[in-house]
């Protein structure tokens, strides 16, 4: 979306050596840019503040959207990248005159994985305790954000996108095709009722988008934007389970139908977590079953946006609606589609290592090359003026 509006020169920054594209992003837009100089990308670690001083050299915006797997329990981590790294990110903003900041958080800095949320607002606040780690450090994370604004002229900003999905993702649909092809799909966690809101990606970023434009303007529109949070949503709540069946049947997979209570299901993810910790350093890949996990999907958590409307012109630009029951209601068209090698008839046909284990983790040292570059949302973005 920068590289369309034409504005900037796009500075990507992640974690890996080479840029990590999607094989059907070969031949588009941001191919095109990076091959033209209109893109450039840059291999840094957050946690090395001089690395983050030399990216954001020449930069007018940052997009933080940088963070670890929110499936790995591992405080030390979490709060290195989540907590520290942020540091790094404001520090060097401040440092190089970047004059706004975008902080991608997360909408379960006000979740305590106990009580559910209909219709949360920016009013509500932190818990006294997090579900996780990752939620603690990112609501550590997003307090720095926050009150950093202002500091030598630099607008801040944060974003609470609400459990985002589309074409590439690779936590969500992939851990669905995992369960899915053990034949644990067919099982529903709680009472099947809870209401969730899902943002598809595109919108995610469109936010991104209106959250800079805002701060760019002068006077009143900045200062109502500048210093706070905001929740990003689709706007169509929807009950969790529909949304993954949905998901699991355009893929050729069972509905879900099985309803299992959660506390039939807490005993056994708290031996799951147990055993991880225990044998997680030999080898054990990270297990999906967990008390945090299970605290997500069974709760209902849904955010209003209208905050968001109102101080920066955020609307949702492609609907569930549209996603769902349009294309001969094939459901999640788009993000369906991207996954043709995830679909049933070809879970018996592949060879070797599925992309699934592969960036799901299937052992220590692929967990530890990709321990915060798979994320809730991937990377740093710059825009450097033209």
């Amino acid at each position: 979306m920068l590289i369309h509006q034409n504005v900037f020169r796009v500075r990507i920054a992640d974690l890996g050596p080479t840029i990590d594209a999607e094989p059907s992003e070969s031949n588009g837009i941001l191919a095109d840019a990076l091959h033209s100089d209109r893109a450039e990308y840059i291999s840094i670690d957050l946690r090395c503040k001089d690395q983050v001083l030399q990216a954001f050299q020449g930069a007018e915006v940052v997009f933080h959207m940088a963070a670890p797997n929110s499936s790995i329990s591992n405080y030390q981590l979490h709060h290195s990248v989540n907590v520290e790294g942020t540091k790094n990110v404001i520090d060097a903003c401040v440092e190089q005159k970047v004059k706004r900041l975008i902080y991608t958080s997360s909408p379960s800095v006000v979740f305590d994985g106990v009580h559910g949320i209909i219709d949360g607002d920016e009013s509500l606040p932190y818990p006294p305790k997090h579900n996780d780690t990752y939620s603690a450090t990112k609501a550590q994370g997003e307090e720095s954000v926050l009150k950093a604004n202002g500091a030598k002229g630099l607008l801040t900003y944060c974003i609470h996108p609400s459990s985002i999905f589309g074409p590439g993702d690779r936590l969500l649909i992939l851990s669905l095709v995992v369960t899915a092809r053990a034949g644990k799909s067919k099982f529903i966690i709680g009472d099947g009722n809870n209401i969730y809101d899902f943002t598809y990606v595109e919108n995610v970023a469109h936010a991104h988008i209106c959250a800079e434009r805002a701060l760019a303007f002068e006077g009143t529109v900045a200062e109502k934007a500048a210093g706070q949070a905001y929740f990003i949503t689709n706007m169509e709540p929807i009950k969790f389970w529909e949304f993954m069946s949905l998901i699991l049947e355009g893929l050729g997979y069972e509905r879900p139908g099985i309803k299992i209570p959660t506390a039939v299901m807490m005993p056994i993810a708290h031996v799951v977590e147990w055993t991880y910790k225990l044998l997680g350093p030999y080898g054990m890949k990270i297990p999906q079953l967990t008390p945090s996990r299970i605290r997500l999907i069974s709760c209902t958590r849904s955010f209003k946006s209208s905050k968001a409307q109102d101080r920066i012109g955020y609307t949702p630009i492609i609907s569930l609606q549209v996603l769902f029951y349009f294309h001969n209601k094939r459901g999640l068209k788009r993000t369906i589609e991207s996954y043709p090698h995830l679909r049933a008839e070809h879970r018996l046909k592949r060879e070797g290592p599925s992309k699934a284990s592969v960036y799901l983790g299937s052992g220590r040292d692929r967990r530890q090359q990709r321990d915060w570059s798979s994320t809730e949302s991937g990377c740093l973005v710059l825009g450097c003026p033209d």
